[in-house]
């Protein structure tokens, strides 16, 4: 594999949560800049502040030899979507997707309370990604990885990484793509 596409949304595009106008933190402190220096590979970083999991036929194409990293369901949580939901409108996304290299599905660490998280409903609900995404990975062939497993921590808002976050998530990632992705290339 000579490259990952990194799609997901604002946490994935690197999101400062201290800026109101959409800014990001620097390369060095955002996950996929540093997965591709620990890995030695191009990350594509196709992040998106904002963004939902696509609908109504959308996918991807990706060349041989091109891996994807997709997490997603954040911000359809907070635009009220369950899990399940999330999990079905994942499941579309992926199956029209072309998947040169395989995919690594993550599951965003779960929110805490905070700006944007005022209900532990809300909270509870982000929980329940995990094994939704758990049992598609499963039942598509793919990689599964649980971010809330990493000690990921979230900034203020209960949604966003922290610098510190993002070295967690990147630490952990990093794990998952060398056990999952990468360990194909052997077999």
């Amino acid at each position: 594999m000579k490259t990952l596409v990194c799609f997901g949304d604002s946490n994935t595009f690197g999101y400062d949560p201290r800026s109101y106008i959409g800014g990001r933190y620097p390369p060095e402190e955002r996950w996929v800049d540093l997965l591709a220096d620990a890995l030695g590979l191009k990350c594509v970083n196709r992040g998106m502040n904002g963004r939902c999991i696509p609908r109504r036929g959308e996918g991807l194409r990706l060349a041989e030899g091109e891996g994807l990293i997709v997490m997603l369901g954040g911000n359809d949580l907070l635009c009220g979507s369950t899990a399940g939901e999330c999990a079905e409108l994942l499941r579309e996304f992926l199956l029209n997707c072309t998947l040169g290299g395989g995919a690594l599905i993550i599951a965003p660490p779960p929110f805490k309370r905070g700006a944007w998280v005022p209900e532990d409903a809300l909270v509870a609900e982000s929980r329940r990604l995990a094994p939704a995404y758990a049992a598609l990975a499963r039942e598509l062939g793919q990689g599964f990885a649980d971010a809330g497993l990493w000690g990921v921590e979230l900034g203020f808002d209960g949604v966003h990484f922290t610098p510190e976050g993002h070295k967690s998530f990147a630490k952990g990632v990093y794990g998952a793509v060398k056990a999952l992705l990468l360990g194909k290339e052997s077999e």
